[in-house]
């Protein structure tokens, strides 16, 4: 790749350029290691001091150092670096990869009756069963299962070995890692009389929007009866389990090992920290933000950020624990009526 001048970044992605804007960049790279041919950004008041000694060719600053500028001369303002840089990587990643070419390998096996597109792709031995539906421009890639009546929508991707169960669907340009798994059974289980578990078969399906990422090694379950449903632009991590019938709002974002247990709902645009747990049946509100790994154990009902790690400690010191903070809002009281007699004591003239 020759690389990109600085006007032809500004031209696509907007932002005041200062500087020379014939200067060729080939690559992104952090402020501190940036070189002659790369550009970089900074968007931490922290990192500030690093901007004079950068060799960056360019550094993507914010709009609050309008004037500052590193040893090169060359910047581009823009309200928020951080979104401008990721909007720069995936046009330098774009730039690096081979061009599409729809078309089915040899060994791919394909039922008869299944509908792929002339312009999808699917790679070596990807398996496409009966009645399922491949847009123009997915990706299947090596080694994929897609299911009976199973539906992938235009410019999804398939990453080697992953997996999309019979009569689920993806919409449109959603990507799926490595080892990721869409529709498997949820886990449903009666007990008869002698204990013995007896599976619920789970009949419904798992359903994504557009612009949704599974992570590598993800599950997303079928529903039990209803379906469960991931909304547009959802972004979930690697090793996340999702039950089954769990919803989950537009544009949310599931971070490593959380895992969500069934019928939970999680509202649009929140962000739910590594290794979180959520208990099945409850909602969390629109907005809002769980700290790593807290137990969500009650519905959240208003936006804001939640925590609820707990110390680690023997079992036994753990429940003592736990039921004195259950009744610490008992002991604030108490303290409080003490105080109060102990000043009432001291106002008393005394005799």
């Amino acid at each position: 790749m020759d690389g990109l001048t600085l006007d032809q970044i500004a031209a696509r992605l907007g932002g005041e350029l200062v500087g020379n804007g014939q200067a060729v960049v080939q690559r992104l790279r952090p402020l501190a290691s940036a070189t002659q041919a790369d550009i970089t950004f900074l968007n931490r008041d922290r990192l500030r001091p690093q901007l004079a000694e950068t060799d960056a060719a360019a550094v993507i600053l914010p709009e609050s150092l309008r004037g500052a500028l590193p040893k090169s001369g060359n910047a581009i303002y823009t309200a928020d670096p951080y979104l401008y840089y990721a909007r720069l990587s995936q046009w330098f990643w774009a730039l690096r990869q081979p061009a599409f070419q729809p078309g089915c390998h040899a060994t791919a096996q394909i039922d008869s009756t299944a509908r792929v597109s002339p312009r999808a792709r699917l790679d070596a031995f990807a398996v496409i069963e009966a009645g399922a539906d491949i847009a123009e421009g997915a990706h299947i890639g090596a080694g994929c299962f897609v299911g009976r009546d199973a539906v992938i929508g235009p410019g999804s991707v398939l990453h080697p070995r992953s997996s999309v169960a019979w009569g689920c669907r993806l919409g449109a340009r959603c990507v799926l890692q490595t080892g990721a798994m869409v529709g498997s059974d949820g886990f449903g289980y009666a007990r008869d009389a002698s204990g013995a578990g007896v599976k619920i078969a789970q009949v419904g399906i798992a359903v994504l929007g557009d612009d949704v990422e599974v992570g590598a090694n993800s599950t997303i379950d079928r529903g039990a009866l209803d379906n469960t449903e991931i909304g547009t632009g959802v972004k979930i991590d690697n090793l996340v389990q999702i039950a089954h019938n769990v919803r989950i709002g537009a544009h949310t974002a599931l971070a490593g090992c959380v895992g969500v247990s069934g019928s939970a709902e999680i509202g649009a645009y929140c962000f739910i920290g590594g290794g979180v747990g959520i208990a099945g049946h409850l909602s969390i509100a629109d907005g809002v933000v769980i700290g790593g790994m807290s137990l969500v154990s009650r519905s959240v009902r208003q936006p804001g950020m939640y925590t609820g790690a707990f110390p680690l400690d023997t079992h036994a010191n753990w429940e003592r624990n736990a039921a004195t903070v259950r009744q610490l809002h008992q002991l604030r009281d108490r303290v409080r009526h003490l105080e109060q007699h102990i000043e009432s004591l001291k106002s008393e003239p005394s005799t």
